[in-house]
């Protein structure tokens, strides 16, 4: 019995001993003066750079500027460097000019270090956040101003004002759209009524009458004449054309001859 109760007690020291291993979580080492002193270097050199700094660090080549950084021993990655200083001239034109800042505080996780600072501006106070990756360099860093509740609110409030503004404008328009529609059918019906009304028929010109063409002068038709005498002579059965005389000859209209 005792055996079997010693088992049991020894069963469970070891599962708390695992337990207490699978729950210990693992932070990356680093060089807190190491760190500090970059910290301390990028501050003072953002502090101190001009408005066209930057401009200038931007025109540079990756190789070049990658290569500056590793002439000066700073633990700074091209991106993180060039973050810090827009971040940097961000938080001067929201907080005014640089005074100076805190005590630094370290949060070490398995793969990133963040150092974080308060920091006074001539306008208002900031939060500054250095994050560290595994290799100790520069990955960013971000400055937050900080705000009084009363300012806090006031934004807020004036965010606020401003989205439901442009609801209600918004609405407005769609309503003033859509009373419109009623005009729809008036405006088809008149271009239905335009394109379907009859087009004016050209003027028809009256054809010119044909021409009466000149009677012929056949007076002086002298064979013309005699058949026509021999043929009323015959049809009046009269050999001889004594009795009468043609004096001329008019073709009639309707008679195609």
């Amino acid at each position: 019995m005792r055996k079997k109760i010693s088992l049991l007690f020894c069963g469970l020291a070891v599962t708390l001993c695992f337990t207490g291993c699978g729950s210990s979580k693992e932070t990356m080492a680093y060089d807190e003066a190491t760190v500090q002193q970059s910290t301390e270097f990028l501050i003072e050199y953002c502090a101190s750079m001009q408005d066209d700094t930057v401009e200038q660090w931007e025109t540079m080549t990756d190789f070049a500027l990658e290569s500056q950084l590793t002439q000066a021993g700073l633990p700074f990655t091209k991106d993180g460097f060039l973050g810090a200083l827009d971040a940097w001239q961000s938080a001067e034109k929201e907080c005014g000019e640089y005074v100076s800042h805190g005590d630094y505080t370290y949060e070490a996780s398995k793969d990133e270090l963040q150092v974080s600072t308060e920091a006074e501006f001539a306008d208002r106070d900031a939060h500054i956040t250095f994050v560290f990756d595994e290799n100790q360099y520069l990955d960013s860093m971000t400055v937050d101003a900080e705000y009084t509740t009363g300012e806090i609110l006031k934004k807020a409030g004036l965010n606020t004002v401003l989205g439901m503004g442009t609801v209600f404008v918004v609405l407005i328009f769609i309503s003033a759209l859509i009373s419109l529609f009623r005009f729809i059918p008036a405006i088809e019906a008149a271009f239905k009524k335009k394109k379907d009304a009859p087009k004016a028929a050209p003027a028809v010109q009256p054809e010119a009458a044909p021409s009466v063409e000149e009677a012929e002068d056949v007076t002086d038709d002298t064979e013309l004449v005699a058949v026509i005498a021999a043929a009323i002579a015959a049809s009046e059965g009269s050999s001889s054309t004594d009795g009468f005389t043609v004096r001329s000859i008019r073709r009639r209209p309707s008679n195609k001859w």
